[in-house]
């Protein structure tokens, strides 16, 4: 896997060079909207203040066993409370990069969230409804993420027209330098606004070689007849847009079993492996698959990987995809190849998991600079 100094720096050369664009770029991002609350897990309390966690999913899974047939208590502490949902996480990382972004989603209705006030500040933000909301425990392998996501169903077609209009919305798709619809799997009619952004926003209009990314976010629920659906409708975008799929690790291999492809390992090779099944089976200019420890591109059936950076305590991990994803959009955008904006992605992403926000351009290049080791 690539990851050595020379690229750091030629990369970091090439943003700083990039850095006075990056304030001419826009995105339009949509369509969800969370209040995160940070969980931690107690395993054992000393006093009213300290406590140790319960460090891993293995270790609360064994808890939760142990309670069988009886009964346990489980003690949650609120590590902080924060602005949630693959929407908001990724295009306050790409307005913080500088971009002049717009965000249309679920953040409180008819007035915003306050959790929301900075990214409000940073961003051109519209709300069509009630935001939801999720406990995200955290353990040192992983996280469980328990959503209530009732305001969802309100994120229709008919909605986004009587709250924010056709025209307006019309204007931002077709002229934004970089269009995002994430988090399809929770967002019950996803689908059926793609159908109708595709029948009555991009017909007729000229091929716009733009940016367009996707983000199904975990499908594992939906059905395979759904995720086929919301693939082939994310392929038609294709004659509109530069397609990017992003995928991580564990949605990789649900994609694969839902297209037919054979199984492969899970390590660097295997995904490179089942990255090109994949992009045979669907036709996409950008396929992005990012592992915990390291991340894949794909276009034209060529594949790059580059390591992630070590960070042995992270501050923060719930939030760590979304960054990776706006890294690499930020990389696309200012014509980076594959591999200089995987570097990118998992720079954005390393930053925020070690300081618990997310970086401007001069703090990325800072990171890649000073690579953790």
């Amino acid at each position: 896997m690539a990851n050595t100094p020379e690229l750091r720096t030629a990369c970091a050369k090439l943003l700083e060079n990039h850095r006075p664009h990056v304030g001419q770029l826009t995105a339009f991002v949509g369509l969800d909207g969370f209040v995160d609350d940070i969980i931690h897990v107690v395993d054992q309390r000393q006093d009213a203040i300290r406590f140790s966690r319960i460090p891993t999913i293995t270790d609360f899974s064994q808890r939760i066993a142990d309670a069988t047939g009886r009964s346990t208590n489980i003690e949650l502490v609120s590590h902080r409370t924060k602005i949630g949902g693959n929407g908001p996480i990724m295009a306050n990382a790409l307005a913080k990069f500088g971009m002049h972004v717009t965000y249309l989603g679920t953040l409180g209705y008819p007035n915003i969230h306050p959790v929301f006030d900075e990214f409000t500040k940073r961003a051109e933000v519209h709300s069509i409804g009630l935001a939801a909301h999720t406990n995200a425990l955290e353990f040192n392998d992983g996280k469980i993420l328990a959503s209530l996501l009732s305001p969802l169903t309100d994120v229709t077609w008919t909605t986004l027209v009587d709250r924010f209009g056709r025209q307006q919305l019309s204007a931002k798709i077709m002229s934004c330098s970089l269009v995002g619809f994430v988090n399809w799997t929770m967002i019950p009619y996803m689908s059926d606004i793609w159908e109708r952004v595709l029948s009555e926003i991009c017909a007729d209009r000229p091929k716009s070689r733009r940016k367009i990314f996707f983000d199904l976010a975990d499908p594992e629920k939906r059905t395979k007849k759904d995720i086929r659906r919301a693939l082939d409708l994310i392929e038609k975008f294709g004659d509109y847009f530069d397609v990017i799929l992003g995928l991580n690790e564990k949605e990789a291999f649900e994609i694969g079993e839902v297209l037919g492809v054979p199984k492969h390992a899970a390590d660097a090779e295997g995904i490179s492996a089942l990255m090109k099944d994949i992009t045979a089976k669907i036709k996409v200019e950008t396929l992005v698959v990012h592992p915990v420890r390291y991340a894949l591109a794909i276009s034209d059936g060529e594949v790059a990987v580059v390591d992630g950076p070590f960070i042995e305590k992270p501050v923060i991990t719930t939030g760590a995809g979304d960054h990776f994803n706006a890294g690499f959009c930020l990389g696309q955008l200012l014509g980076l190849n594959n591999e200089q904006s995987v570097l990118c992605g998992v720079s954005t992403s390393g930053y925020y998991v070690r300081n618990g926000r997310a970086p401007t351009v001069l703090e990325l290049i800072g990171f890649m600079e000073n690579w953790p080791e």
